[in-house]
């Protein structure tokens, strides 16, 4: 049987060793030895290697898993659990000397998230959550915002890199939110996106085109801080991460509502 909270801890073991990694290799990298998957989608052998890392540190913590990883290290699929991977949230603002990059990895348990781990590489805070433990920063509970409106909330997104089918009505969600809200940031990092929901950074945070290994974490971490995820329908049975919204419980209607009214087409 897994204990949530303890495969929770070795998580996160594994991923600040795997992070120092990532670190180590940050002053000296150079650009040219990167390669590209698709259209400004990047891969470096820092993904490959800290990607490589984790699959065996999990491999050996629950070795009837499959995994769910976005490099493809690992495609062995597990019957009740999977581990969900993302070595390196934020490979272009890695590559530049840009700062946040995360490492993403959550547990999967007959499909439902029960544990994840968001770790900052670059700035060294680790979030975690597991089922029904709620949501915590460094070893200290954190809560969604208490923000009650759209009006009082600062609005996270990403932009999309390859699939722009979508651009025209998401630059004019752009639009309406910049004046809707506090503003609009945009970190680069979906997981990090997530996290700072989580812990009341962000309000909300919104976007479309992603894979489950960049949100299934960040889920979690968000659910068990007290806030809401769903696509752009509502539906909050959707981990997919090809649409998101995330928000604080208070605010997420009304954000919910006005996403849907701009992405839906």
């Amino acid at each position: 049987m897994v204990i949530y909270k303890d495969i929770c801890s070795e998580i996160a073991e594994a991923v600040t060793e795997t992070g120092s990694f990532i670190r180590g290799e940050s002053s000296g990298f150079d650009i040219r030895l990167t390669k590209t998957k698709g259209l400004n989608d990047f891969v470096s052998y820092v993904d490959k290697g800290s990607e490589k890392m984790l699959v065996e540190k999990l491999g050996i913590l629950l070795p009837e898993a499959g995994f769910i990883a976005e490099e493809g290290t690992s495609s062995k699929t597990g019957f009740k659990y999977n581990w969900v991977i993302d070595p390196l949230d934020g490979t272009t603002n890695f590559l530049h000397g840009l700062h946040p990059y995360s490492i993403s990895v959550a547990l999967m348990e007959n499909g439902e998230i029960v544990a994840g781990v968001v770790y900052e590489a670059g700035g060294n805070e680790i979030f975690t959550a597991w089922k029904n433990g709620g949501a915590w920063l460094n070893n200290q509970t954190v809560h969604v915002s208490s923000a009650r409106t759209l009006s009082e909330s600062l609005v996270a997104t990403g932009f999309p890199y390859s699939d722009f089918s979508r651009i025209g009505n998401f630059m004019e969600s752009l639009t309406y939110f910049c004046k809707a809200s506090h503003g609009i940031r945009r970190l680069g990092s979906a997981s990090i996106d997530l996290a700072y929901v989580a812990c009341g950074r962000f309000e909300a945070f919104y976007e479309y085109g992603l894979h489950p290994w960049d949100v299934a974490a960040g889920i979690l971490l968000v659910r068990e801080a007290g806030g809401r995820v769903s696509d752009f329908s509502g539906n909050e049975n959707n981990i997919s991460g090809n649409e998101i919204v995330a928000a604080s419980n208070l605010v997420f209607p009304e954000f919910l509502e006005n996403v849907s009214k701009f992405m839906h087409c």
